[in-house]
Protein backbone atom coordinates (compact mmCIF):
# COMPACT_ATOMS: atom_id res chain seq x y z
CA UNK A 1 0.00 0.00 0.00
CA UNK A 2 3.08 2.09 0.52
CA UNK A 3 4.63 1.45 -2.33
CA UNK A 4 1.37 2.34 -4.08
CA UNK A 5 0.66 5.69 -2.25
CA UNK A 6 4.14 6.70 -3.60
CA UNK A 7 3.35 6.23 -6.89
CA UNK A 8 0.26 7.67 -6.73
CA UNK A 9 2.20 11.14 -5.32
CA UNK A 10 4.70 10.63 -8.00
CA UNK A 11 2.11 10.72 -10.82
CA UNK A 12 0.30 13.73 -9.34
CA UNK A 13 3.31 15.53 -8.92
CA UNK A 14 4.64 14.92 -12.21
CA UNK A 15 1.16 16.24 -13.67
CA UNK A 16 1.58 19.09 -11.36
CA UNK A 17 4.94 20.34 -12.87
CA UNK A 18 3.92 19.22 -16.79
CA UNK A 19 1.22 21.87 -16.27
CA UNK A 20 4.43 24.28 -15.53
CA UNK A 21 7.21 23.02 -17.80
CA UNK A 22 8.30 26.28 -19.02
CA UNK A 23 8.85 27.42 -15.18
CA UNK A 24 10.62 24.28 -14.24
CA UNK A 25 12.56 24.51 -17.14
CA UNK A 26 13.41 28.21 -16.42
CA UNK A 27 14.73 26.98 -12.75
CA UNK A 28 16.61 23.45 -13.74
CA UNK A 29 17.39 24.06 -17.46
CA UNK A 30 18.33 27.86 -17.20
CA UNK A 31 21.33 28.25 -19.84
CA UNK A 32 18.27 26.76 -22.22
CA UNK A 33 16.32 28.85 -24.47
CA UNK A 34 12.40 28.64 -25.59
CA UNK A 35 11.77 27.21 -29.26
CA UNK A 36 8.47 27.11 -30.36
CA UNK A 37 6.63 24.65 -28.14
CA UNK A 38 10.01 23.41 -26.76
CA UNK A 39 13.04 23.81 -24.27
CA UNK A 40 16.16 23.51 -25.81
CA UNK A 41 19.38 22.70 -23.88
CA UNK A 42 22.53 20.70 -24.16
CA UNK A 43 21.93 18.02 -21.18
CA UNK A 44 19.94 17.60 -17.63
CA UNK A 45 23.08 19.11 -16.27
CA UNK A 46 21.72 22.57 -17.54
CA UNK A 47 24.81 22.33 -20.16
CA UNK A 48 24.04 24.87 -22.56
CA UNK A 49 23.70 23.00 -26.30
CA UNK A 50 20.50 22.06 -28.09
CA UNK A 51 20.44 18.22 -27.46
CA UNK A 52 17.70 17.68 -25.07
CA UNK A 53 14.06 19.18 -25.43
CA UNK A 54 11.17 19.83 -23.58
CA UNK A 55 7.46 19.42 -24.64
CA UNK A 56 6.33 22.73 -23.40
CA UNK A 57 2.83 22.79 -23.99
CA UNK A 58 0.12 20.62 -25.17
CA UNK A 59 -0.07 16.39 -25.00
CA UNK A 60 3.44 15.54 -23.83
CA UNK A 61 3.85 18.61 -22.03
CA UNK A 62 6.57 17.82 -19.86
CA UNK A 63 7.81 14.86 -21.36
CA UNK A 64 11.74 15.47 -22.62
CA UNK A 65 14.37 13.11 -25.15
CA UNK A 66 17.99 13.62 -24.41
CA UNK A 67 18.65 13.32 -28.42
CA UNK A 68 22.37 12.74 -28.17
CA UNK A 69 22.05 9.79 -25.31
CA UNK A 70 18.90 8.41 -25.95
CA UNK A 71 17.86 9.25 -22.25
CA UNK A 72 13.79 10.70 -21.43
CA UNK A 73 11.56 11.08 -19.29
CA UNK A 74 8.97 13.46 -17.25
CA UNK A 75 9.98 16.44 -15.54
CA UNK A 76 10.31 14.34 -12.07
CA UNK A 77 13.30 12.23 -13.63
CA UNK A 78 14.87 15.68 -15.03
CA UNK A 79 14.83 17.19 -11.63
CA UNK A 80 16.43 13.95 -9.56
CA UNK A 81 19.11 14.08 -12.70
CA UNK A 82 19.42 17.45 -12.69
CA UNK A 83 20.16 17.91 -8.83
CA UNK A 84 22.04 14.18 -8.37
CA UNK A 85 18.97 13.12 -6.27
CA UNK A 86 19.44 9.69 -5.12
CA UNK A 87 16.13 8.76 -3.85
CA UNK A 88 12.27 9.47 -5.10
CA UNK A 89 11.31 10.83 -1.74
CA UNK A 90 14.27 13.55 -1.73
CA UNK A 91 12.91 13.92 -5.77
CA UNK A 92 9.23 14.30 -4.09
CA UNK A 93 10.10 16.53 -2.00
CA UNK A 94 12.15 18.90 -4.18
CA UNK A 95 9.33 19.08 -6.47
CA UNK A 96 6.50 20.25 -3.81
CA UNK A 97 8.80 22.99 -2.73
CA UNK A 98 8.95 24.11 -6.42
CA UNK A 99 5.14 23.48 -6.57
CA UNK A 100 4.48 25.55 -2.96
CA UNK A 101 2.48 22.15 -2.22
CA UNK A 102 2.09 20.61 1.23
CA UNK A 103 3.38 17.43 2.30
CA UNK A 104 1.22 14.48 1.89
CA UNK A 105 1.62 14.14 6.15
CA UNK A 106 -0.75 17.11 6.58
CA UNK A 107 -4.34 16.68 7.54
CA UNK A 108 -7.06 15.35 4.73
CA UNK A 109 -8.16 19.03 4.64
CA UNK A 110 -5.04 21.08 3.72
CA UNK A 111 -4.72 18.46 0.75
CA UNK A 112 -8.29 18.88 -0.23
CA UNK A 113 -7.52 22.34 -0.25
CA UNK A 114 -4.82 22.48 -2.25
CA UNK A 115 -6.14 20.29 -4.57
CA UNK A 116 -9.31 22.90 -4.99
CA UNK A 117 -7.26 26.40 -4.67
CA UNK A 118 -7.77 26.84 -8.22
CA UNK A 119 -11.39 25.92 -8.54
CA UNK A 120 -11.58 28.01 -5.17
CA UNK A 121 -9.81 31.15 -6.80
CA UNK A 122 -11.58 31.41 -9.98
CA UNK A 123 -14.91 31.01 -8.06
CA UNK A 124 -13.73 34.08 -5.68
CA UNK A 125 -13.08 36.67 -8.59
CA UNK A 126 -15.73 35.54 -9.91
CA UNK A 127 -18.07 36.76 -7.32
CA UNK A 128 -16.59 39.77 -6.44
CA UNK A 129 -17.11 43.33 -8.10
CA UNK A 130 -14.96 46.26 -9.95
CA UNK A 131 -13.45 48.20 -7.37
CA UNK A 132 -14.87 51.72 -8.83
CA UNK A 133 -16.70 53.20 -5.63
CA UNK A 134 -15.35 50.82 -3.40
CA UNK A 135 -12.90 51.16 -0.47
CA UNK A 136 -10.84 48.68 -2.85
CA UNK A 137 -10.63 52.29 -4.95
CA UNK A 138 -10.05 54.34 -1.43
CA UNK A 139 -6.94 51.85 -0.33
CA UNK A 140 -5.33 52.40 -3.33
CA UNK A 141 -5.63 56.09 -3.68
CA UNK A 142 -4.49 56.40 -0.08
CA UNK A 143 -1.10 54.60 -1.47
CA UNK A 144 -0.90 57.58 -4.14
CA UNK A 145 -2.29 55.23 -7.14
CA UNK A 146 -5.12 57.23 -9.18
CA UNK A 147 -4.48 55.03 -12.29
CA UNK A 148 -7.74 54.07 -13.71
CA UNK A 149 -6.43 52.15 -16.91
CA UNK A 150 -5.82 48.42 -16.88
CA UNK A 151 -7.55 47.35 -14.06
CA UNK A 152 -9.76 44.50 -14.32
CA UNK A 153 -7.48 41.96 -12.78
CA UNK A 154 -8.87 43.93 -9.71
CA UNK A 155 -12.28 43.44 -7.56
CA UNK A 156 -13.92 44.00 -4.49
CA UNK A 157 -15.54 41.72 -2.52
CA UNK A 158 -17.44 42.58 0.63
CA UNK A 159 -17.46 39.74 2.86
CA UNK A 160 -14.10 37.57 1.88
CA UNK A 161 -14.19 35.05 4.05
CA UNK A 162 -10.58 35.09 6.41
CA UNK A 163 -9.31 32.50 9.06
CA UNK A 164 -6.72 34.03 11.38
CA UNK A 165 -5.01 30.48 12.39
CA UNK A 166 -6.85 26.37 11.25
CA UNK A 167 -8.75 26.28 14.19
CA UNK A 168 -10.15 29.91 14.23
CA UNK A 169 -13.78 30.52 13.30
CA UNK A 170 -14.33 32.28 9.64
CA UNK A 171 -14.96 35.83 9.53
CA UNK A 172 -16.31 37.96 6.56
CA UNK A 173 -14.28 40.98 5.80
CA UNK A 174 -14.08 43.49 3.11
CA UNK A 175 -11.12 42.40 0.70
CA UNK A 176 -9.55 43.81 -2.90
CA UNK A 177 -8.50 40.58 -4.89
CA UNK A 178 -6.28 40.43 -7.55
CA UNK A 179 -6.25 38.06 -10.36
CA UNK A 180 -3.53 35.88 -11.26
CA UNK A 181 -3.58 35.02 -15.09
CA UNK A 182 -1.22 32.91 -17.23
CA UNK A 183 0.37 34.12 -20.81
CA UNK A 184 -3.71 32.78 -22.14
CA UNK A 185 -5.50 34.75 -19.88
CA UNK A 186 -6.71 31.95 -17.58
CA UNK A 187 -7.50 32.64 -14.19
CA UNK A 188 -5.00 30.28 -12.07
CA UNK A 189 -4.88 32.00 -8.29
CA UNK A 190 -6.28 34.85 -6.50
CA UNK A 191 -4.39 37.60 -4.36
CA UNK A 192 -7.01 38.43 -1.45
CA UNK A 193 -5.58 41.80 0.46
CA UNK A 194 -8.02 42.42 3.62
CA UNK A 195 -9.03 45.80 4.08
CA UNK A 196 -10.26 48.56 6.95
CA UNK A 197 -14.03 48.46 6.26
CA UNK A 198 -13.67 52.49 7.17
CA UNK A 199 -10.97 53.20 4.62
CA UNK A 200 -7.90 52.98 6.98
CA UNK A 201 -5.66 50.96 4.63
CA UNK A 202 -4.87 47.07 5.59
CA UNK A 203 -7.47 45.58 8.10
CA UNK A 204 -5.81 44.81 11.00
CA UNK A 205 -5.47 41.13 11.61
CA UNK A 206 -2.28 39.10 11.97
CA UNK A 207 -1.84 38.37 8.22
CA UNK A 208 -3.70 40.83 5.77
CA UNK A 209 -2.58 39.21 2.32
CA UNK A 210 -3.07 36.07 1.41
CA UNK A 211 -2.22 34.50 -2.24
CA UNK A 212 -4.10 31.27 -3.04
CA UNK A 213 -4.47 29.01 -6.36
CA UNK A 214 -1.42 28.18 -8.65
CA UNK A 215 1.05 31.09 -8.99
CA UNK A 216 3.69 30.16 -10.41
CA UNK A 217 5.68 31.38 -13.51
CA UNK A 218 1.89 33.86 -13.93
CA UNK A 219 0.99 37.12 -12.87
CA UNK A 220 -1.43 40.21 -11.84
CA UNK A 221 -1.52 41.67 -15.15
CA UNK A 222 -2.36 45.34 -15.99
CA UNK A 223 -2.31 45.22 -20.12
CA UNK A 224 -1.75 42.94 -23.03
CA UNK A 225 1.98 42.54 -23.67
CA UNK A 226 3.57 42.57 -26.89
CA UNK A 227 6.65 43.54 -27.16
CA UNK A 228 7.82 45.56 -24.15
CA UNK A 229 7.00 44.81 -20.48
CA UNK A 230 7.63 46.17 -16.60
CA UNK A 231 7.69 42.87 -14.04
CA UNK A 232 7.43 43.78 -10.66
CA UNK A 233 6.91 42.04 -7.35
CA UNK A 234 3.83 43.83 -5.46
CA UNK A 235 0.70 44.97 -6.99
CA UNK A 236 1.59 48.56 -5.37
CA UNK A 237 4.54 48.69 -6.41
CA UNK A 238 3.42 47.81 -10.38
CA UNK A 239 0.64 50.56 -10.04
CA UNK A 240 2.53 52.97 -9.02
CA UNK A 241 4.61 52.66 -12.16
CA UNK A 242 1.22 52.24 -14.02
CA UNK A 243 -0.18 55.97 -11.98
CA UNK A 244 2.76 57.58 -14.06
CA UNK A 245 3.02 55.44 -17.00
CA UNK A 246 -0.44 54.48 -17.60
CA UNK A 247 -0.33 52.74 -20.58
CA UNK A 248 2.79 50.75 -20.36
CA UNK A 249 1.91 46.78 -19.71
CA UNK A 250 3.05 45.44 -16.57
CA UNK A 251 3.04 42.67 -14.42
CA UNK A 252 3.00 41.61 -10.98
CA UNK A 253 4.36 38.89 -9.71
CA UNK A 254 3.66 38.79 -6.02
CA UNK A 255 6.50 37.62 -4.54
CA UNK A 256 10.33 37.77 -4.91
CA UNK A 257 10.39 34.19 -5.61
CA UNK A 258 7.49 34.28 -8.31
CA UNK A 259 9.37 37.21 -9.88
CA UNK A 260 12.44 34.99 -10.53
CA UNK A 261 10.11 32.49 -12.31
CA UNK A 262 7.94 34.09 -14.38
CA UNK A 263 6.76 33.13 -17.81
CA UNK A 264 7.50 35.73 -20.77
CA UNK A 265 5.81 36.34 -23.84
CA UNK A 266 7.29 34.57 -26.30
CA UNK A 267 6.76 38.66 -28.81
CA UNK A 268 8.88 40.09 -25.77
CA UNK A 269 11.87 41.95 -27.23
CA UNK A 270 12.38 44.50 -23.99
CA UNK A 271 11.94 43.71 -20.20
CA UNK A 272 12.17 46.07 -17.65
CA UNK A 273 12.19 44.69 -14.01
CA UNK A 274 11.00 47.06 -10.90
CA UNK A 275 13.31 45.83 -8.31
CA UNK A 276 12.63 46.85 -4.26
CA UNK A 277 15.80 48.06 -2.67
CA UNK A 278 16.72 45.21 -0.88
CA UNK A 279 19.04 42.04 -1.77
CA UNK A 280 15.82 40.01 -2.52
CA UNK A 281 14.70 42.20 -4.78
CA UNK A 282 17.98 42.30 -7.04
CA UNK A 283 18.17 38.58 -6.57
CA UNK A 284 15.26 37.90 -8.26
CA UNK A 285 16.16 40.43 -10.82
CA UNK A 286 18.97 38.47 -11.61
CA UNK A 287 17.56 35.25 -11.81
CA UNK A 288 14.94 36.70 -13.78
CA UNK A 289 17.15 38.55 -16.04
CA UNK A 290 19.25 35.03 -16.84
CA UNK A 291 16.52 33.50 -18.31
CA UNK A 292 14.92 36.38 -20.37
CA UNK A 293 18.76 36.88 -21.99
CA UNK A 294 19.31 33.57 -22.85
CA UNK A 295 16.18 34.18 -25.03
CA UNK A 296 17.35 36.97 -26.97
CA UNK A 297 15.44 39.79 -24.27
CA UNK A 298 17.12 43.07 -23.93
CA UNK A 299 16.64 43.08 -19.92
CA UNK A 300 16.52 46.63 -17.89
CA UNK A 301 16.22 47.01 -13.96
CA UNK A 302 14.22 49.95 -12.96
CA UNK A 303 15.59 51.10 -9.07
CA UNK A 304 13.47 53.01 -6.81
CA UNK A 305 14.74 56.29 -4.99
CA UNK A 306 13.82 54.56 -1.30
CA UNK A 307 12.84 51.30 -0.32
CA UNK A 308 9.69 50.84 -3.62
CA UNK A 309 8.24 52.28 -6.03
CA UNK A 310 5.21 52.94 -3.80
CA UNK A 311 7.70 54.86 -1.29
CA UNK A 312 8.96 56.71 -4.70
CA UNK A 313 5.28 57.69 -4.86
CA UNK A 314 3.87 58.52 -1.89
CA UNK A 315 6.94 60.89 -0.61
CA UNK A 316 8.61 62.05 -3.53
CA UNK A 317 5.72 62.35 -5.99
CA UNK A 318 4.34 61.17 -9.20
CA UNK A 319 6.42 64.12 -11.08
CA UNK A 320 9.82 63.04 -9.29
CA UNK A 321 8.84 59.22 -9.96
CA UNK A 322 8.26 59.89 -13.71
CA UNK A 323 11.65 61.99 -14.10
CA UNK A 324 13.85 59.26 -12.14
CA UNK A 325 12.30 57.09 -14.60
CA UNK A 326 13.42 59.03 -17.65
CA UNK A 327 16.71 57.99 -17.30
CA UNK A 328 16.35 54.28 -16.99
CA UNK A 329 14.17 53.48 -19.69
CA UNK A 330 14.68 53.37 -23.21
CA UNK A 331 14.30 57.07 -24.72
CA UNK A 332 12.09 55.25 -27.67
CA UNK A 333 9.90 53.62 -25.02
CA UNK A 334 9.62 56.62 -22.63
CA UNK A 335 8.24 58.80 -25.20
CA UNK A 336 5.75 55.97 -26.16
CA UNK A 337 4.22 55.21 -22.42
CA UNK A 338 4.89 58.27 -20.69
CA UNK A 339 2.25 60.76 -19.85
CA UNK A 340 0.86 62.68 -16.87
CA UNK A 341 -0.53 61.06 -13.74
CA UNK A 342 -4.19 60.14 -13.98
CA UNK A 343 -7.16 61.96 -11.91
Amino acid sequence: MHDTSIRMQAARLAQGLAQHAEAVCRQYLSNGRRTGRYWRVGDVANTPGQSLYVRLYGEGAGKWTDAATGEHGDLLDLIALNLKLSTLGSTLEDARRFLGLPHPSLDHRTQFRARNSLELAQRMFASARPIGGTIGKVYLRRRGITTARDLSALRFHPTCYYRAHEAAPREKRPALLAAVTDLEGRITGVQRTWLDPLGGGKAGIPAPRRALGHLLGNGVRFGAATNVLVAGEGIETVLSLKTVMPTFPMVAALSTSHLAAMILPATLQRLYIACDADAAGWCAFERLAKGARVQGIDVRPLRPALADFNDDLRVLGAAALLEALRVQIAPDDYARFSSCPEE
